[in-house]
């Protein structure tokens, strides 16, 4: 019998009656350094449960390689620090797991291929799930309930009522769970709409609900679809996330806590969404696209309880006192806000362009069009594409396709205008200043969406290009890997300002390590790393206009700050702060 069964109205652990009070914590999305520290606040704000997806795209980057479980992706360890704070766990492994990640969790390697009908009972799909699981499981099996472990419970899939109704692809889920040894609760989570919830829902599988209001209404809807069983919000939306030239959202405390008082009373088990949201390092954000894209940014702080950076924010406060009737708190101090960086000045004394360094970081393809990225074997960041122009004179440039998903064009060198996926660009007027003049374009991939039909949307330059009707042959195509900066060779900046894309280097002094945040006044766009730890995007479109830089990245004595600035600046200069600036505030 599982750990964790089922009454006509509960839970029960052990046989004994049990309320989930759990949080989600995103172990991928918090430095492993900081994951004992966001735990012991789990248990001290009064829950009894974590839980976590598991991003199948970073723990199999390669359908042939082995299963990565080190550093971020370390999970047994995180689930043996969970079991250590006194803390159940719910896993929610997908494989679609959303969660505002590039691509929902799924590898590129597997949604590159436009004939696999995802998230389907499409062999081809299910084959490669299934040969994903014969390695995740085992690594997992020993933390699992049965085994003494803190997973109490596992879902399958992920709010799939809003995406499909092929009931056969999740009976082949819960079934490959059970065959690979999973004993522990199953269970499924669907928005409260009742088409939703009957698409997504499986015969013999828990059934829960997600929302972030409208208590009383969305539990109504799931007891009309089960009419017996423990009422479970899967996911009580706290707070919100942010696109990239959109407002930083937020939730007022005391309307998320009159909520969770709601369900609480309610009898229901809730998970709330998110406990601590945490940050999309490097290239991990995602992105929606229903009329148009919108990428999402590098801060996942999700006005959640605990700030991005950790700190108890308004709602740790609500939440512990209305957990504390429900169900108690422990009887221990309310953690404090950890230590922050004093306010350091960066100089950035030192260069390197960026296009001089294409050969370098990869060999070019050469092909008659130009090809995506993913045929470059490029799946993150950034590839560089570069041609002729045969004629001179005023003209426009048409890009069959679009770009995926943001596109700096440059005509011998000099900036001819930005092409981007969300506002459905496929021209740009120039002018070529000679006939042979060397056409440059730098495309961005700003995050996979993670939500929808338009999963695996293909990236870089998605057609020939033509310029005056006449098209553009014989391309250079040059996949940009940053993942090791070692190639960078940085020479001293002579104070003139900076047009092209180009490396930026400074080190600053530190004699205790603590948070800080990174401010870039006077940078436009581009990428930061602190001591080669890829902190993730910054823009100056905002809303967010600071970087967290957890603790454990810096070091005492000398650092090292590294900016790919991808526009023209005359800054030389950075900040770390005390303080974030997550943009303007939008209340919902």
């Amino acid at each position: 019998m599982p750990a964790l069964t089922t009454t006509s109205d509960g839970f029960l652990l052990h046989g004994e009656p049990f309320r989930i009070i759990s949080g989600a914590l995103h172990y991928f999305r918090v430095h492993p350094g900081l994951w004992s520290d966001r735990l012991r606040k789990a248990r001290l704000m009064g829950l009894n449960t974590v839980e976590t997806y598991i991003p199948w795209n970073h723990h199999q980057p390669d359908p042939d390689g082995p299963l990565v479980l080190d550093g971020f992706l370390d999970l047994p360890r995180f689930l043996r620090l969970a079991q250590d704070e006194g803390l159940h766990v719910l896993l929610r492994p997908g494989p679609f797991i959303c969660a505002e990640w590039d691509g929902g969790g799924l590898p590129d390697w597997l949604t590159s291929d436009p004939d696999i009908r995802l998230r389907s009972s499409d062999p081809r799909f299910t084959t490669a799930v299934d040969r994903y699981l014969d390695v995740l499981l085992p690594a997992l099996r020993p933390h699992l309930a049965a085994a003494g472990g803190p997973v109490i419970a596992v879902q399958v899939e992920n709010e799939y009522g809003a995406y499909g109704d092929d009931s056969a692809y999740l009976k082949h889920l819960a079934d490959a769970f059970r065959s690979r040894g999973v004993e522990e609760l199953l269970f499924t989570c669907d928005q409260a709409d009742s088409e939703h919830l009957a698409a997504g829902s499986l015969p013999g599988v828990l059934t829960a609900s997600t929302f972030g209001s409208r208590v009383e209404q969305s539990l109504g809807r799931l007891r009309e679809h089960r009419r017996e069983g423990p009422l479970f919000c899967a996911e009580f939306w706290i707070g919100w996330f942010d696109h990239w030239g959109g407002p930083h959202h937020v939730r007022d405390a005391a309307d998320a806590a009159a909520d969770l008082d709601r369900l609480l009373s309610a009898g229901a088990s809730v998970n709330l969404y998110m406990f601590h949201g945490g940050t999309n390092f490097g290239f991990t954000n995602g992105a929606n696209h229903k009329h148009a894209y919108e990428p999402t940014v590098t801060s996942y702080d999700y006005d959640a309880a605990l700030t991005e950076c950790g700190d108890p924010g308004p709602k740790y406060h609500a939440f512990r006192e209305v957990i504390a009737r429900h169900a108690g708190a422990p009887d221990e101090p309310v953690p404090a806000p950890g230590p922050k960086l004093p306010p350091t000045d960066v100089q950035l004394d030192r260069r390197a362009a960026l296009f001089p360094l294409a050969d370098a970081l990869a060999t070019p393809v050469r092909s008659d069009d130009p090809v995506t990225m993913g045929e470059l074997g490029q799946q993150t960041g950034y590839a560089l594409y570069r041609t002729v122009l045969p004629s001179s004179g005023d003209g426009l440039l048409h890009f069959a396709g679009g770009v995926g998903d943001r596109a700096q064009v440059f005509v011998d060198g000099a900036p001819a205008g930005v092409l981007e996926r969300e506002r459905h660009d496929e021209t740009l007027p120039v002018r070529v200043p000679h006939p042979g003049a060397t056409l440059e374009v730098l495309v961005e991939n700003m995050g996979g969406v993670n939500y929808g039909p338009r999963i695996g949307a293909p990236k870089g330059l998605l057609g020939p290009v033509s310029f005056n009707g006449t098209p553009l042959r014989g391309w250079d195509c040059h996949a940009l890997p940053l993942d090791d900066l070692d190639a960078v060779k940085f020479t001293p900046a002579d104070g003139a300002a900076v047009t092209v894309p180009g490396f930026h280097r400074g080190t600053f002094e530190v004699d205790t390590p603590a948070d800080a945040f990174l401010s870039l006044p006077g940078w436009t766009k581009g990428q930061a790393w602190v001591n080669g730890f890829h902190l993730g995007r910054y823009w100056n479109r905002g809303p967010q206009h600071t970087l967290y830089v957890p603790a454990p990245v810096l070091r005492p004595g000398g650092n090292e700050l590294v900016l790919l600035e991808l526009h023209g600046t005359t800054a030389t200069g950075a900040q770390l702060t005390d303080t974030p600036d997550l943009g303007p505030e939008n209340t919902w």
